[in-house]
């Protein structure tokens, strides 16, 4: 997500690194970094000279304090190159928010109409929304008024079905706004209180669509009128969306696919440039993949710092508190087996792509891309091949039953190995923590899951989150920072070098 930009940020923060001064040469070499990185997302070429502008006046303008205290009241020193990042996250998250992801109601009913093009993706967000209504204790009524593109309305019953909330929709011959008319009727008759509109779209952008969208307008007065965007739309997402806003008073934006494009500029510039702020962000194919979108969160992670308020905000949908109050207890008392380790990896699996839960990762959201999710299929695989007393105490795990273990799940001897050698290595380690004062109460109350990432690197993070156990390091030894690395050919890495300096240098020359 956003690669390409937090490629750009982390050369300019680089470069920094040393200076003992901000002073304008060194920050026009730093903002040449960015500058490209911000054209290459897609991000409007206006949009990007006013945030450089920005960080750059602010950069020269500000005293910058090499001592500053944190929370706790310690003294921290500061370099010039961590206060340019601070200024850069700042306005960042002024780019694109503020943003306000409640949903409006009207009449009582939390009434939501989604327009867009063709293929962004907007049935599939109206299943998701759906979800996420009822997660806040709404009984939503999904519509299918996209009578046009083959199949759509079949797709939404597929989908309604799945997540088991009705679908209305109209007979041959009915139009879109009497189908919604009537939808909306059927929702106060039911008693549903919340109500999707899954409306039709175009390949590009014509009268006849925003003909047809301002009649439902005025038929059912949807209380929020949000625009569903595709990421990999690039520049084009947020002409797009100009050109609807131009038309329909739209509340805010859906964007689908940033996951999927490194470049994924839309997300920052369409705010400034529309005046409509992103909602929501749609993730993933499955119907429970949809985020509020946070801009502090999404700066974050633009800089390589995570975003430790959406990771925990995953995990309070996934954990049972007083179940990892109890996982937590039993952790730093050293009496864990791996039938626990396998429990942790499966909470992690609920949480989505490993990609993206490293992503929100505080230190080492940098190794993202590096992550593959096939890894924690194989430790699974590992884990079940063995006996319930193997699992619970690996100790026993000698030779012979090492190649029986190998066998079952088609890994070798010196796989079975080293996985048990670095969980032997863990719990010691963790139960040599238990035994320190105060862990155990920092970890009570939280209800987050113990312990993901390794020690030291999200310390503090509520539920005993920061303890130390690291499900992670037992991807591939060595502990969870660089733990799930992809090997690289040297070569492959000296090419792509080589081909970013002279991408870098051609583009130096426009």
């Amino acid at each position: 997500m956003l690669e390409t930009v937090t490629q750009g940020f982390k050369n300019a923060t680089d470069r920094l690194k040393g200076v003992r001064e901000l002073d304008e040469e060194s920050i026009d070499e730093a903002l040449r970094d960015v500058r490209m990185s911000l054209l290459e997302a897609d991000v409007d070429l206006k949009v990007t000279r006013a945030f450089l502008e920005r960080v750059k006046e602010r950069s020269l303008g500000e005293k910058v304090k090499t001592r500053v205290k944190d929370r706790s009241g310690r003294k921290l020193k500061v370099t010039p190159g961590q206060h340019f990042v601070a200024i850069c996250e700042e306005e960042l998250v002024d780019l694109m928010g503020p943003v306000d992801t409640s949903l409006a109601k009207d009449r009582g009913i939390t009434s939501i109409m989604l327009a867009g093009l063709q293929g962004v993706g907007k049935t599939t967000i109206s299943a998701k929304l759906a979800v996420h209504l009822r997660k806040q204790g709404l009984r939503p009524l999904l519509v299918a008024a996209d009578i046009y593109r083959p199949a759509a309305v079949e797709q939404l019953k597929t989908l309604g079905a799945q997540i088991d909330v009705p679908v209305h929709h109209g007979v041959e011959g009915d139009l879109p706004p009497a189908i919604c008319a009537a939808a909306f009727e059927r929702a106060r008759r039911e008693g549903h209180n919340a109500i999707i509109y899954d409306t039709a779209g175009r390949l590009a952008v014509d009268d006849d669509l925003m003909v047809e969208l301002e009649e439902i307008v005025g038929r059912v007065a949807p209380a929020n009128k949000l625009l569903v965007c595709d990421a990999l739309m690039g520049r084009d997402a947020v002409n797009v969306a100009s050109a609807f806003a131009e038309r329909i008073d739209l509340d805010g934006v859906i964007l689908t696919k940033l996951d999927g494009d490194a470049r994924g500029g839309a997300a920052l510039a369409v705010k400034a440039v529309t005046g409509v702020p992103i909602k929501f962000l749609g993730t993933g194919e499955t119907v429970d993949r949809l985020e509020e979108f946070r801009p502090e969160g999404l700066a974050s992670r633009i800089l390589g710092m995570g975003d430790i308020v959406g990771l925990v905000k995953d995990f309070e949908e996934v954990v049972d508190e007083k179940e990892a109050e109890e996982d937590a207890e039993r952790i730093l008392k050293g009496t864990f087996g791996l039938d626990d380790l396998l429990k942790q990896m499966r909470m992690i699996q609920k949480l989505g792509p490993l990609k993206d839960v490293f992503a929100k990762m505080p230190g080492i959201g940098g190794l993202a891309d590096q992550v593959d999710d096939g890894e924690l299929k194989k430790v699974e695989a590992m884990i079940q091949s063995m006996t319930k007393a193997e699992k619970a105490e690996p100790s026993i795990i000698d030779k012979s039953r090492a190649g029986r273990i190998a066998k079952g799940c088609g890994r070798s001897v010196k796989d079975i190995e080293g996985l048990v050698e670095r969980f032997s290595q863990m719990r010691q380690m963790m139960g040599m923590l238990g035994k320190q004062g105060g862990l155990l109460g920092g970890l009570g109350g939280g209800g987050g899951m113990p312990g993901l990432g390794g020690p030291g690197a999200m310390g503090g993070l509520p539920g005993g989150m920061g303890a130390g156990f690291d499900p992670m390091a037992m991807l591939g030894g060595g502990g969870g920072r660089g733990a799930t690395k992809k090997r690289q050919d040297p070569k492959a890495k000296k090419n792509k070098r080589k081909q970013q300096r002279a991408s870098r240098k051609k583009k130096r020359k426009k």
